[in-house]
């Protein structure tokens, strides 16, 4: 299985956010917009996970004296 790059996931999330433009616009007839909404959960499960991965990666990268410095992570800072 090849490995994620942040290329791979920034490809994946302009894509689901395309997907979901597309199917917010009502216009796809039903077929394609099961579809749509099923590679769209493919496409956000992998999201998920490779975010998961980079959270383990950076909860391993914050460590001191080989005790982890857990701090809650603030979007307006």
């Amino acid at each position: 299985m090849a490995r994620k790059t942040p290329a791979n996931f920034e490809k994946s999330l302009t894509e689901l956010e395309d997907l979901v433009e597309s199917m917010e616009q009502g216009d796809l007839p039903l077929e394609e917009a099961l579809k749509s909404f099923e590679k769209g959960i493919a496409l956000a499960s992998s999201c998920q996970q490779a975010l998961q991965k980079a959270e383990q990666k950076v909860a391993q990268l914050v460590e001191k004296n080989g005790d982890l410095l857990e701090k809650p992570f603030d979007l307006d800072e």
